[in-house]
């Protein structure tokens, strides 16, 4: 099975999230619509609405709540997309250039303010408050990651939990805040409702680690979406290189401490050097694991299910995804 197989299965789903999103995204200042459309149209898995969809179609959710909560995932995914364009003073997301770039960095955040707010008016169609609850802890949480991300830029003696608590906050938490909504509006009891909660934090962790290797093995542009070197340009501090600088010699450690700090990107292969021989990718992909197998086993309540089938693929996808 390859992602394909997801997309062919739930393509009916698929075609009709995206005719909900092109009409939330219409607006009388076509600025708004016009930035608004170039990232969402952009290359991507939308794996996000993707899970909603298979959801929603294993717990009998009625199908225009399950696409309305795809929306608004996708809005809030991409709203802070937006923002952390900004921050990161990125210059290509998807393989295209930054809606900061080509647009400025005003436009970028305010576009991504109108898809945040726009997720919840669309909340407030769902007319359900514990819908609410958890989407607006979850939108604050992410706000947090972010901050705790930043007091990390540059920082090398971050530690492990730091990092994790970081992506925890900022990625995962929307993996788990879908997966619990569908819980929700489909009445799942409250094992169920955890269950699925914590297989969208697990896959969320795998997928953010998974993609914090492809940074340092990632060979083109192409492959990731993003130039590569982007973590060290933005003074990022990865698994990868946590491990790397505990585990080297203190002579390594001033080299990383000073790539770290001068973010020069033609330091990057020594420090991609430095991560290979510490055996820092090896171990981060095995952090990975830990997380899928996690996944896998929350996934019980829907054991030898065509849902429960897709879902444990998407689990080893964050493995196997080379982009």
């Amino acid at each position: 099975m390859d992602y394909s197989t997801i997309n062919n299965s739930m393509q009916k789903e698929i075609e009709d999230i995206k005719s909900y999103i092109e009409s939330y995204l219409e607006s009388d200042i076509e600025l708004i619509e016009k930035v608004s459309k170039y990232i969402i149209d952009a290359p991507s898995k939308k794996i996000r609405p993707i899970l909603v969809a298979i959801l929603g179609r294993a717990l009998n959710i009625d199908k225009d709540k399950s696409y309305k909560l795809a929306v608004i995932i996708e809005f809030i995914h991409t709203a802070t997309l937006l923002h952390d364009d900004v921050v990161d003073l990125s210059g290509k997301r998807r393989g295209k250039d930054t809606v900061n770039k080509v647009w400025g960095n005003e436009a970028s955040v305010l576009v991504g303010d109108f898809l945040y707010s726009r997720s919840f008016e669309i909340m407030v169609e769902l007319d359900d408050m514990e819908i609410m609850k958890i989407l607006s802890h979850a939108t604050n949480t992410i706000a947090k990651g972010e901050v705790l991300q930043l007091m990390c830029v540059d920082q090398v003696e971050t530690n492990i939990e730091d990092y994790l608590r970081v992506i925890q906050y900022k990625t995962a938490t929307l993996f788990e805040a879908l997966c619990e909504c569908t819980a929700v509006l489909a009445g799942c009891d409250a094992s169920i409702r955890k269950n699925l909660a914590m297989y969208g934090r697990n896959i969320g962790l795998a997928f953010q680690i998974s993609d914090d290797v492809l940074d340092y093995t990632a060979e083109s542009f192409e492959q990731i979406g993003k130039n590569i070197g982007d973590d060290l340009s933005g003074g990022k501090i990865t698994l990868p290189f946590i491990y790397a600088f505990n585990n080297s010699p203190e002579n390594k450690k001033e080299i990383l401490r000073n790539i770290i700090q001068n973010r020069k990107i033609e330091d990057f292969m020594i420090l991609r050097d430095i991560i290979i021989e510490t055996d820092s990718i090896k171990y981060t992909q095995d952090k990975a694991k830990e997380y899928v197998a996690l996944a896998k086993n929350n996934l019980k309540v829907l054991e030898n299910t065509e849902a429960g089938n897709l879902l444990n693929f998407l689990a080893e996808f964050a493995l196997k995804r080379k982009k």
